[in-house]
């Protein structure tokens, strides 16, 4: 028997029961967390960030939230568990574009490997815009949906394997061979979760990913990226689109949000998108004087 928790997000993922441990219900696992199970900072952006313990995430996973990669991977690491599977936690660290050749892990993000019918896989609901599904863990390359993506050994002091999305902009992950607990990860969560300097403090952010494509909303910006149609955007004008658009495409209930939580989210959405559009105008004034 599985808590009441874990059966309340089995049913989010659309399980009407625990399934058997095996590399089928393992990648449809990950397909159906992508999809239905968004990466989001909303309680963030509230400045009530959620803690990390993963019990406390399967429950607010279980009531309709989502979370970013230490929720929901140390979540899925949980119920993987209990269906039967061989976990691993990871210590890791995501870099952008910029700064792919970086090959350090600082701990802003928790990676999962899984051992099931003889083979191991990197397993991760944490990216946002990740594989839609488990990657072997040899050194290779792969496509999922229209995507690719590398793994390599990361090299240096530390043993350990290095993710890479190949897209223009894609990131790279770099994560520790060694198993890791949650507490590692304490420091870096509450630097994510409350500096001003942080990305998830500064901007809204929900991604949600598909066979074909992923969608984020970013600030006020709804955005689709489309391996084989290219990327589309638009941006919400009212507080209705805005939240429909959360609840509705990304699948994150509102029941925990008040009036005023929803007026107060929607201001700061707004706020940003001004400064970002009176920065994106700045820089196409730049652009013509020095032309």
């Amino acid at each position: 028997m599985i808590s009441a928790p874990l059966a309340g997000y089995l049913r989010r993922l659309g399980f009407a029961g625990p399934p058997r441990p095996t590399t089928e219900a393992l990648f449809a696992l990950q397909r159906a967390h992508l999809e239905r199970i968004p990466y989001e900072n909303l309680d963030i952006q509230l400045g009530r960030p959620p803690g990390i313990g993963p019990e406390l995430s399967v429950r607010r996973i279980a009531a309709g939230r989502g979370g970013y990669c230490l929720h929901l991977n140390g979540a899925f690491s949980v119920l993987l568990g209990a269906l039967g599977y061989d976990v691993t936690r990871h210590f890791g660290a995501v870099h952008l574009a910029a700064e792919r050749e970086r090959r350090d892990a600082t701990g802003d993000h928790l990676a999962l490997t899984v051992r099931v019918d003889g083979a191991e896989y990197l397993v991760d609901t944490g990216l946002g815009d990740g594989p839609h599904e488990p990657l072997p863990l040899r050194v290779g390359r792969y496509r999922r949906g229209g995507f690719a993506y590398r793994l390599e050994e990361l090299g240096g002091p530390v043993a350990g394997w290095r993710y890479v999305d190949e897209a223009e902009s894609g990131a790279v992950m770099n994560f520790h061979a060694g198993p890791a607990v949650m507490g590692e990860f304490e420091a870096e969560h509450l630097r994510m979760s409350t500096s001003p300097e942080s990305g998830f403090v500064r901007t809204l952010a929900l991604l949600r990913r598909d066979a074909s494509g992923i969608d984020t909303l970013r600030g006020r910006v709804l955005s689709r990226i489309d391996p084989v149609e290219g990327t589309t955007e638009r941006e919400l004008e009212t507080p209705e689109e805005f939240f429909r658009v959360i609840e509705g495409v990304f699948e994150r209930r509102l029941d925990d949000l008040t009036p005023a939580d929803r007026a107060a989210l929607w201001a700061r959405v707004g706020q940003a998108h001004e400064t970002w559009l009176a920065g994106k105008a700045a820089g196409r004034t730049a652009g013509r004087a020095s032309g």
